[in-house]
This record gives structure tokens, C-alpha cells and sequence, in this order.
């Protein structure tokens, strides 16, 4: 009898996962070999599977890297939950749950400086009919998802991977199209990120790592038996969901590839050149130019006793990274902090004289990441944003022929409004010859694509074969969705 409430407690998680989709897992599975969806799911069943009642529940985005179909099971066991009495407050941006909700609070009317308002609060058909609210337009049909010119697959030959074989793949052998946009889908667990990154990734970059380092002799295939038409391409950029570039400390203008250059311009300064000062003094990482009482951070973490630490504004630079010395330095009538307190657009206005920098800060913009501050850490992102934020940068270098793009679920965490501009992301790196794979599960996305390999039928052994592959229409047929 004692032990009644342990078993229970077992007995509500194990059946959690089972209604999820997740019955196949081990209990020794290692949790670094999960995929997005499944690790999401394992944490959800800790959280929601204990029988409460009168219990807050506040969930953050939990459909993300959860297919359609694992979707509606989450949404079972939500109802089941509101159903039992207890109350949930789920940020999240996918269709199915927003509609399924019985209260809506939208907030906007942009990101970041731009937004911050409720611009509307009630039911979702009251939501549809406010004009204020660029979720309900989108619901209500008034702001279609954007969709690019379709691009004839094959013309320009395919990437062929055969006999995959990487963790539950059964000798998978998969399309892609060069100079196209593909989407890989399939239910959470399928295969999909084993196929696109740990196969067809993995060859092709030790592929292109071999070719620069003037060896032209390929090495053995890693977990497959060989990649087709490889021979197109000559790079590969390979963008994670949790992408963090540059380390904890990045901040945007180090992530997009900026803040070298603007550096260099407060270096090149009268002022700077009198003190004897380089592009180094600039860097809040580097002792010099830098704020020593909080070395750079801007605050200063507080212990606090019993409690979780605390972070305060430095009180010697007040928030500003630097010592007074390096912030005597103005370019353009802006110190070094000033700039990184300007977001992409203010940014775009200040260095619109320097080629480079103009350009690449009217590629952010232009994909709808005008709102970043500069100085904004990259980990305070979403996977979405910072997806978005490379891409973007990597589309100003105007190096995009002959590359290989892998995204993992890009549009993780992202509005239907930042999804078109995600996907007109990936129409200009494909218009300027890039080859672009993106393992993906939003409806929005995959109609943009050109092609769609699925994978299934199921989930971990039930998965790991090519089901359908081809244009959306045709996959939608096969696969009678």
C-alpha cells in the first residue's frame, strides 16, 4: 500500500507518453539520441502527467518539434487537463492550438520595441474579426501565408543519399533536389534529422573539408552506402534549431558578422588613433575598453541567500559594458554603446555609407528582424530568430551558389508573419543558387517547398523509411493528407 502512490505516479507518466506517441522509447534511452518533438514530449509528461486538480499550468510553445498528428494527441491530454479543473496558459503559435483555446490574448502590435500591447483579448472568432490583430488575420484568411514561384525540380540534377542506415534508418534512400527548397517531415522520432544531418550533413561537409584541404580522395560513407551528385556542391551551412553562435556572450551584431567592421570605423576614428587605440579596445570581452567592475556583462550577478541570484545593472558603466574612456569615442555622433542599443533598423539609417554594413542590415530588416538590438545576446533569441538571423547575414555576403543549406525546424517558435519571412528568406538564397533542406513540420512551410521527402510511417523501429517523396501535391496524396 505504501508504495500505491509511486506506482501511480508511474503508472500516469508511462501512460502519457504511450498516448503521445511515445511507447517505443526505452527507459535507458539515452536522452542526447531524442529528436526535438520526443525530448519535448519527455519533459511535458513530468510536468502534466500528475492527477491535479485547481493546478496553474504555463506552458511555453510545447507543439514545437511536434508533427501535426503528435499535435492532436498533446491537445487530447490538454483538454483532459482544463477538463479535470485545473487551469493552462500555453504560449504558443501553432494554428490547431490557438483555435482549439477557449480565451486568446494577442499580443503585438510588432516585436520587440514595436510590440508589448495586448491588442486583443476574448474568443477566437472575436480575435478573427479584429483588425488590430495580425494572428486573427492570418486565422481569418485576411493575411495569406506567402508562397514563392514554383522552380521545377531536377532540373539541375538531385542530391541521391542511399542506404541510410543512421540510428532507426533502414537503408532510407532520399531526393533532394539542387538549387530547390525541400522539405523533410514525418512524424516526431521518424528519422528525419538522422537522415538530413547525420547523413547526408555529416558526408557532404567532410566531403567539402576534404576538397579544401586539396585531398581529393573521398573517404569512407558515414552511415549510408553513397550520396549521389555531390560533385555541385562546394559548401555547406548546416543551422541548428538551438543555434547560439559565437558562444554565451554573442550578441547579435557579432552573430550577423558585423561588429568586426564597425570595430574597425570606431578605430579608424581621429580620436581613437590619438590614443593609440585598435579595434580590440572595442570589444566588451577584451580588459582595456572595457567596464572591469562587471567585465563587460553590463550588470553584475547579486547572491542572494535562499533565493535564485539575482542580476542588477552595473552601477560603475550603468549598464553601458565600457569605461568612460573608450565611450569618449564617437562615430557618427554614437559611441560604441549607443550602437549596440540601436536596433537592425537605426542601425541600417546610421551605417547606410558603408556598403557592407548598409547591406547587411537591410537584409535583416528586410526578413523581419528590424526590432534586434545589437547589443541583444544571441542566447535571449528563439531558434526561429536566430535561424532567420544567420540566414539572412548569409544572404548579404552574396555567397550563396553552389551551397548546401540544412535547417532544423526553422520555423520553431515563429508567428505566421514571421513564417513568410522566413520563407522569403529561403526563396532569395535559392534564386541566387543555393540548395536548401529543412527538416520541418509547420503546414506553412512545407507548402512553400518545392519538394517534401516524408518519412514514417511511424515513430523510432515503427519509422525510418522514405514513404513519399515529390512535389507537395503529390506527398499530399500519398499520403492522404
Amino acid at each position: 500500500k505504501a508504495a500505491a502512490p509511486v506506482f501511480d505516479g508511474l503508472s500516469a507518466r508511462l501512460r502519457f507518453l504511450e498516448e503521445t506517441g511515445l511507447g517505443y522509447l526505452t527507459l535507458d534511452r539515452a536522452a542526447d539520441t531524442l529528436s526535438g518533438g520526443e525530448a519535448r514530449r519527455v519533459r511535458l509528461a513530468s510536468a502534466l502527467s500528475q492527477d491535479l486538480s485547481g493546478a496553474l499550468y504555463v506552458l511555453d510553445e510545447p507543439t514545437a518539434g511536434l508533427h501535426p498528428r503528435d499535435t492532436a494527441a498533446l491537445l487530447a491530454m490538454l483538454g483532459r487537463l482544463r477538463d479535470s479543473g485545473n487551469t493552462l496558459v500555453v504560449v504558443e503559435h501553432d494554428e490547431n492550438v490557438v483555435r482549439a483555446a477557449d480565451w486568446v490574448i494577442d499580443m503585438g502590435p510588432g516585436a520587440g520595441a514595436r510590440g508589448g500591447r495586448v491588442v486583443y483579448s476574448g474568443s477566437v472568432a472575436g480575435m478573427m474579426q479584429c483588425a488590430d490583430s495580425p494572428t486573427g488575420l492570418f486565422l481569418a484568411g485576411k493575411e495569406p501565408p506567402y508562397r514563392p514561384g514554383p522552380k521545377a525540380p531536377g532540373r539541375d540534377g538531385f542530391l541521391e543519399v542511399r542506404g541510410a542506415r543512421a540510428h532507426n534508418l533502414k537503408g532510407a534512400t532520399a531526393h533532394f533536389p539542387i538549387g530547390c527548397m525541400t522539405g523533410v517531415s514525418g512524424v516526431s522520432g521518424s528519422g528525419k534529422s538522422s537522415l538530413v544531418a547525420d547523413v547526408l550533413g555529416a558526408n557532404l561537409s567532410e566531403l567539402v573539408s576534404r576538397r579544401r584541404a586539396g585531398d581529393g580522395k573521398r573517404g569512407p560513407w558515414i552511415d549510408c552506402d553513397a550520396i549521389g551528385g555531390f560533385e555541385k556542391i562546394r559548401r555547406v551551412v548546416q543551422v541548428g534549431r538551438c543555434v547560439r553562435a559565437g558562444g554565451s556572450r554573442s550578441v547579435v551584431a557579432t552573430a550577423c558578422g558585423a561588429f568586426d567592421r564597425i570595430r574597425a570605423l570606431f578605430a579608424s576614428t581621429e580620436l581613437a588613433r590619438a590614443r593609440g587605440y585598435g579595434a580590440g579596445r572595442f570589444s566588451f570581452h577584451a580588459k582595456g575598453g572595457r567596464c572591469e567592475a562587471c567585465r563587460g556583462e553590463g550588470e553584475r550577478t547579486l547572491e542572494m541567500a535562499f533565493l535564485p541570484d539575482s542580476a542588477a545593472v552595473c552601477e560603475e558603466c550603468g549598464g553601458r559594458r565600457y569605461n568612460r574612456e573608450t565611450l569618449d569615442v564617437h562615430w557618427a555622433g554614437l559611441s560604441i554603446a549607443d550602437v549596440l542599443d540601436a536596433d537592425v533598423a537605426e542601425a541600417g539609417r546610421v551605417f547606410r555609407a558603408i556598403p557592407a554594413l548598409s547591406r547587411l542590415f537591410s537584409s535583416l530588416e528586410s526578413f523581419g528582424l528590424g526590432y534586434l538590438t545589437l547589443g541583444q545576446r544571441v542566447s535571449t533569441l528563439s531558434g526561429g530568430e536566430a535561424q532567420r538571423l544567420l540566414l539572412a547575414a548569409e544572404l548579404a555576403t552574396g555567397v550563396c551558389s553552389g551551397t548546401l543549406y540544412i535547417l532544423d525546424e526553422p520555423a520553431s517558435g515563429q508567428h505566421p508573419r514571421d513564417v513568410n519571412a522566413l520563407v522569403k528568406v529561403l526563396e532569395s538564397l535559392r534564386s541566387s543558387g543555393g540548395t536548401i533542406v529543412a527538416v520541418e513540420h509547420r503546414p506553412q512551410v512545407l507548402r512553400a517547398m518545392d519538394w517534401i521527402v516524408e518519412l514514417g510511417p511511424g515513430a523510432g523501429p515503427r519509422g525510418g523509411e522514405v514513404v513519399a517523396e515529390g512535389v507537395p501535391a503529390a506527398v499530399a496524396e500519398a499520403v492522404g493528407g
